[in-house]
């Protein structure tokens, strides 16, 4: 009886961001506003890369990959958020994929999104330091293997969590207090002992993150020391601006990451990670877009073009 019970769990109730019944339609409207402006910001900027001539080059490339992983990971969550503010009906299906697809679409746009980074971070190496060579060392056969290596890492890793996550069974609740099936909630909830699949995602995301972020931080440091050899003021200007926003990107991106999945809360933390989370899965998609274009005299030429056909 005791093994039947801890399999009657398989659906679970998201708690969303507040159970203030009187804040439900404004957060229905104001996240409704940021997913749109977000999708419009994302796939706008996709849509302007492929269709203006100018932007087909490997830095535009990285960037429209980037965009669509940011929309992925953005419609991953805010979707069903929205539903749950005008629905009294919060309950999501684990084995009948509903929670499932939405923690792999997250998680593989977010490991997607980490390997992208260290891409475009390689390329401004190689536009700054060595511009001459750029044109040979960024082919269009060596772009597209880079991208295809994030996005096969990236798909492919969360399938490991996924498929330890079978061996979870859940009986002490069916209250997610979160705003989305995240992976670690789950965990708190689990009647099995769930140390093995906390490990794996701790040494994991240390792993991916620690690469990613020393190997950002080594293009950037050599960006840095070529950008001050610089005799040009005008040169040393547009280096700075064309590495600026990435690294503002960067920042904001592996910061929230941090200290979601290597620095996990406990208690009264718990609030915190849902802030970081919403951030993270919400926020950053929404301001990626417009902090690669608001200074992007190419993307704003690029724009001023189409509009004036």
């Amino acid at each position: 009886m005791a093994e039947e019970n801890k399999t009657l769990v398989t659906e679970f109730v998201l708690t969303g961001l507040t159970d203030r019944p009187g804040l439900q339609v404004s957060l229905f409207l104001l996240f409704l506003v940021i997913y749109l402006t977000t999708m419009l910001g994302n796939l706008g900027l996709i849509l302007l890369i492929w269709r203006d001539p100018h932007l087909h080059t490997p830095m535009y490339l990285f960037l429209g990959s980037l965009a669509f992983a940011d929309a992925c990971s953005s419609s991953s969550v805010t979707p069903k958020m929205l539903i749950n503010f005008l629905s009294k009906n919060h309950m999501i299906s684990l084995f009948d994929s509903e929670c499932i697809t939405q923690f792999y679409i997250f998680a593989s746009s977010a490991n997607t999104e980490c390997f992208l980074l260290v891409v475009m971070a390689y390329d401004r190496y190689v536009a700054i330091c060595n511009p001459l060579l750029y044109p040979v060392v960024m082919s269009n056969i060596f772009c597209i293997q880079l991208l295809s290596v994030s996005y096969i890492i990236g798909f492919l890793h969360p399938l490991m969590h996924i498929a330890l996550l079978f061996r979870l069974t859940f009986c002490k609740s069916n209250v997610i207090h979160y705003f989305y099936c995240e992976i670690l909630q789950l965990f708190k909830i689990s009647c099995t002992d769930p140390g093995v699949n906390m490990l794996l995602i701790f040494i994991f995301s240390v792993f991916i993150q620690a690469f990613t972020v020393m190997a950002i931080m080594v293009s950037y440091t050599r960006v840095l020391f070529a950008i001050l050899k610089k005799k040009s003021e005008k040169g040393r200007s547009k280096a700075f601006s064309t590495c600026s926003a990435h690294l503002l990107s960067v920042s904001l991106y592996y910061g929230t990451l941090f200290f979601m999945y290597v620095c996990p809360g406990s208690g009264p933390a718990e609030d915190y990670d849902k802030m970081y989370s919403l951030f993270y899965t919400i926020i950053i998609p929404l301001l990626n877009p417009f902090i690669y274009s608001l200074r992007n005299k190419e993307v704003i030429g690029a724009l001023r073009r189409i509009i004036n056909k």
